[in-house]
């Protein structure tokens, strides 16, 4: 049976939760699905005041017992055509001795109860074609490629550094 775990609202004011998020996204970008390389140490030194900034960032943590285990990023966004917020995963970390012990899906459950109480139409996220555990949770849980008329096609996400 797997461990018990809980999850919640990080608190950006707490720095124990800050702590948490820096150790957590920083396993997550030392992983190969996220890059395979740390976190700066300006990204380190400045990540979680940068989030407590901005009013439409939040996070959720999972621990087992009280050790961190697992971090969800949210930044909220804005939908033109439903003229309503929504919410976009930007971050699903958790520590490779944790996967695969539902706890990402729990997260992300707790992600949606808070999209939902800010009014957002939708959430969406991205996700490496490769990573085929965090395809198959999104799917399972109701993520499906964005499009609007078939014959367009589905949505690419895309970037350009600055």
């Amino acid at each position: 049976m797997a461990a018990a775990f809980s999850v919640r609202k990080a608190d950006y004011a707490d720095p124990s939760d800050a702590e948490a998020i820096v150790m957590l996204l920083d396993a997550y970008a030392r992983d190969p699905a996220g890059g395979g390389e740390p976190l700066s140490d300006y990204a380190r030194a400045h990540l979680v005041p940068e989030l407590a900034a901005r009013p439409h960032a939040y996070s959720i943590l999972a621990f087992d017992g009280k050790a961190p285990v697992g971090l969800v990023n949210c930044i909220e966004g804005f939908s033109t055509f439903k003229c309503r917020p929504l919410v976009n995963v930007h971050d699903v970390a958790v520590l490779a001795s944790h996967r695969g012990r539902g706890i990402a899906q729990v997260m992300l459950e707790a992600a949606e109860v808070e999209a939902r109480e800010r009014g957002a139409v939708k959430m969406t996220l991205e996700v490496l074609s490769g990573n085929t555990p965090a395809l198959t949770l999104y799917q399972r849980i109701g993520y499906a490629g964005y499009q609007l008329d078939p014959a367009m096609g589905t949505a690419q996400f895309m970037q350009k550094w600055l």
